[in-house]
Order: C-alpha cells, then sequence, then structure tokens
C-alpha cells in the first residue's frame, strides 16, 4: 500500500523533458491523441504542447435532481449550464436560461452531482487515469509515483481533461529507501551511495527540492512502516518529529504542503507537530493527536478502502491486519468528525487497480457520517485540502463543469456513487 513499485524509465527521459518524456513513460502522448475523435473540442491536432489548456466542452444537463454538497440543498428538474468547462448557471428549470443550440444531456430519473474528489490516490498510466474519471474521481491528489509519471497525468488533465482528472501531483515518495526512484532524476542518485538512506537533513532536503524543481504540488513522506507488505510492521517509526520538521520546512519555502503516511499513535502525533497538511491512513491516531489536528486544520485522509482491501488479502498476515484495523480506523473516522477535525476521502489505490471513490464515501458513511457528511468528504472537503475551494465540489456558478449522473439518490443509497450513469468532466462526457 502507498505506492507499488514501477520500472525505471528509459535513460533517454531528460530532466528538462520531464512533461513529454514522462508522458511518454505513461502512455499519456497516445491517449491524448485518441481525446480529439473521443470529443475533446479544443484539440484540431490531436496533442498539445506541455504546459497549454484545452479548450473544454459547453453542455447543459437537464431534468434531474441536483445536489449541493455545501448547503445540503436538493433542486428536482433541475438545470446546469455548462460553457467553456466551467459552471455558467444552475437552478430549476424554467429559472434558468439555456443557450440555443447547445448540447443537452437528459438527466431525467438520475441524480446530480458535482464531480468527487480522491485525495490520495497512485496514477502512474494513463489507463489508471481515465479509469478514475469513469468512477467519478474528477479530481484527485496524488499519494506519489516512482518516476514522475503524476505530473504527466496531470499535464494529462489540462490537454484532454475527459481522460484524466485534475491532479494535485506528489512526485516521488521521500523515505529512507527510496530504492530504484534514484534513478528518476540525475539530481537524485546521489543518494544511492548513502549508507543509511536519506535520513539527513541535506537528503531529505534534496528530495523534496527536487520533487519541486520537476513540479511537484505537494511533498509525500511518511512516518511509520507500510501496512500492506507483509514483512514490515506498520507501528514502526522510520522517521523522527525532527526529520519531519525538516521535510515540512523544506516544502514551506516554496509554499506546498506535506501529506503523511501514518499508523501509529506516536507516529501521528510526531507528524501532526510537525506541521504536516494531512495524515494518511492514522489507524492508531489517539484524541490528543486528533484535538491538536483541529486546533491547527490538519486533514485526516483515512483511506479505508485501502485497509478494507487487506483483510480480503490471500495473505493471512495482511487479513489479519486489515480485520484489526478497520474498525479501530472506523473509530478514529467518526471520533474525528465528531471532534471537528477536517475530513477528506481517499481510496489509496495503487498498483493498476482504481477503486471508486464512492465506495470510500459508502465507508465513511459505515464509519458514522450522515450520508450528506459522508458525501462532503469526496467534495467540500476534499477541494478544501487541495486549494480548490472556489473550484471544484459544487455545481454553482464558477465551479469546474464537473458533475455525476446518479441511477437514485445518494442520500438514501451511497451505493449509486460508486457506479456513476454518467461523468462529467469539464463539459465533456467523459467515454
Amino acid at each position: 500500500m502507498c505506492v507499488e513499485a514501477t520500472p525505471p524509465p528509459s535513460s533517454k527521459l531528460t530532466r528538462r523533458g520531464i512533461l513529454a518524456g514522462a508522458a511518454a513513460l505513461a502512455g499519456t502522448m497516445a491517449a491524448a491523441g485518441q481525446a480529439t475523435a473521443a470529443g475533446d473540442r479544443g484539440a484540431a491536432s490531436g496533442l498539445r504542447a506541455p504546459g497549454t489548456t484545452a479548450r473544454v466542452g459547453h453542455l447543459v444537463i437537464q431534468g434531474g435532481t441536483l445536489l449541493d454538497p455545501a448547503t445540503g440543498e436538493v433542486t428536482e428538474n433541475a438545470v446546469v449550464v455548462i460553457e467553456d468547462g466551467t459552471v455558467r448557471a444552475a437552478g430549476r428549470r424554467g429559472g434558468v436560461a439555456v443557450p440555443q443550440g447547445a448540447e443537452v444531456l437528459d438527466a431525467h430519473g438520475r441524480w446530480i452531482l458535482p464531480g468527487l474528489v480522491d485525495a490520495h490516490i497512485h496514477l502512474s498510466t494513463a489507463a489508471e487515469a481515465r479509469d478514475a474519471v469513469r468512477q467519478g474521481a474528477t479530481s484527485a491528489r496524488s499519494g506519489s509515483t516512482s518516476f514522475y509519471q503524476d505530473i504527466a497525468v496531470r499535464e494529462l488533465a489540462r490537454h484532454s481533461p475527459a481522460l484524466a482528472p485534475r491532479l494535485k501531483a506528489a512526485g516521488v515518495f521521500v523515505t529512507p529507501n527510496l530504492g530504484d526512484t534514484v534513478l528518476a532524476d540525475p539530481d537524485l542518485t546521489p543518494l544511492a551511495r548513502l549508507k543509511d538512506g536519506v535520513r539527513s537533513a541535506e537528503a531529505l532536503r534534496r528530495v523534496v527540492e527536487v520533487n519541486l524543481a520537476r513540479g511537484a504540488d505537494v511533498i509525500k513522506t511518511r512516518v511509520n512502516e507500510r501496512a500492506g507488505l507483509p514483512e514490515q510492521d506498520p507501528l514502526a517509526q522510520v522517521y523522527s518529529r525532527e526529520q519531519l520538521a525538516e521535510i515540512v520546512a523544506a516544502a514551506r519555502r516554496r509554499g506546498k504542503g506535506v501529506l503523511c503516511h501514518s499508523y501509529s499513535e506516536q507516529g501521528c502525533h510526531d507528524a501532526v507537530m510537525a506541521g504536516i497538511r494531512s495524515l494518511e491512513h492514522g489507524a492508531f491516531v489517539g484524541e490528543r493527536t486528533l484535538r491538536e489536528m483541529r486546533r491547527r486544520g490538519t486533514y485526516f485522509t483515512p483511506t479505508l478502502t485501502a485497509i478494507a482491501g487487506l483483510a480480503e488479502s490471500s495473505d493471512p498476515i495482511l487479513a489479519e491486519r486489515g480485520r484489526t484495523y478497520l474498525p479501530v480506523l472506523k473509530r478514529a473516522v467518526l471520533a474525528a468528525h465528531e471532534l471537528g477535525v477536517p475530513l477528506a476521502a481517499g481510496t489509496d489505490s495503487s498498483g493498476g487497480v482504481v477503486d471508486p471513490i464512492g465506495g470510500e464515501v459508502e465507508l465513511m458513511h459505515s464509519a458514522g457520517l450522515s450520508p450528506l457528511d459522508a458525501i462532503r468528504t469526496a467534495t467540500t472537503g476534499a477541494a478544501r485540502l487541495l486549494g480548490l475551494t472556489r473550484t471544484v465540489g459544487r455545481l454553482t456558478r464558477g465551479y469546474t463543469g464537473d458533475a455525476l449522473l446518479l441511477s437514485g439518490d445518494p442520500l438514501a443509497d451511497l451505493t449509486v456513487l460508486k457506479r456513476p450513469v454518467a461523468v462529467v468532466r469539464a463539459g465533456v462526457v467523459a467515454a
């Protein structure tokens, strides 16, 4: 869990060619070329230069029941007008002007929700990115990749929105043992000779600085070992509070936040006290740490999906770990919610399998949140964590034109979130 090993890229990929090179590694150039045929209105010739933004869709969603997660307001027979990928108007039919000749998506008998946010996912290929969108995650935050593939996926999303979620990229994991990730950038290779791995202040800063130079939006690190490897002890601490503080300080100098993989109560507490932006997994987080998180505004991304997945493992150690951790984590989620700690939904999907973000919302509800509050963890709550408060998580004027059409009322049955009838990404219906 938290990132699968991926073969290193070709030696022909240079640091300066990160966007084009990493896109080739992820298979995104071919996918972006296909976007024109699939309805990417902005691409006249298929591919765009890195850093440019595609023209996006014009669409009217008409006739469904619209839910606003921010207010809980439900509007029947609703209309949502999307122009250039942005919501221009939304409300009850008859009270919203519909542009003449606009493409219409019939939503009669459906519920309309804003696209969901997966705040912890590992996207290394174009196929994974497209799968995430199809399952309702129209925005996401990377939990790191091995060779900067997430940065390429972020660019793919800008070129061809229907093919990838809007993404905050984390680059490579700041972890004691980088393994083959030292090959991700020439400036990381000197770290391979370190006897004790990436532990000194200088080495920690080096990984952060290389990530930021490559264009990472956030920094990912760990305080504990991994739960998804039977030979590791997830309660064993790998970085001290002081080491975590070095990582946080290096990120903050460039205005970036840090997400931290964690399990033990001491590890969680050290990470929060070091100044991280969000605590990931956090199965054994205690009340003292949750109170500190509330005070600081530190987010909690529990990734219940990943822990539930462990319980279904064929490995007896992992299965027992999952069965033991899941009820503990659910209690932590409810305690966090009741204390006012901000929560964000994340699946921790990796290794070619993308779990539906709607399943994480369902698990949030099973932990004790109301259906509406559970939905907020994957809409307005996660949007705040990603710095997209005025862009993502609602379908109202000025917000992005990302939407889900659902077969039923999610406030009565959250399972409908796992199987969207249709997904709209920046005004384009995702194929």
